[in-house]
């Protein structure tokens, strides 16, 4: 009797789990907007929402793949960002962190190169 009541209260918390991301501290600042790729996506927001879509081709229709991601931003590890909620979470490899080149703000993650959009 006592599991279905702590998958009750766990489901119960998930919500509230999730919507406790960080805000972006000040020396952080430059990751806040969207960033775009041909095949990715990273939206990163002042009160610390991450939307995250990348699109990978196989090759034919069908092994095309899309991973989407709406998470709280959990903390920075240097460059890196790790997203999630606790005990589910993934980490985002800023190998360049956002600069700007040229008049236009870029950053690579997981090894793509993103351009932010006004």
């Amino acid at each position: 009797m006592r599991k279905p009541i702590a998958f009750v209260i766990l489901v119960a918390a998930l919500p509230m789990l999730s919507a406790c991301g960080q805000a972006i501290p000040d020396d952080k600042a430059d990751y806040v907007g969207k960033w775009h790729a041909q095949a990715m996506d990273v939206e990163v927001t002042r009160d610390g929402t991450v939307r995250y879509q990348r699109v990978r081709n196989g090759g034919a229709i069908a092994d095309t793949m899309t991973t989407s991601i709406n998470a709280p931003l959990r903390r920075f590890e240097g460059d890196n960002f790790v997203v999630g909620i606790p005990f589910i979470s993934t980490i985002f490899e800023v190998s360049t962190p956002p600069h700007r080149e040229a008049g236009t703000w870029k950053m690579v993650v997981d090894g793509v190169e993103l351009t932010r959009r006004p």
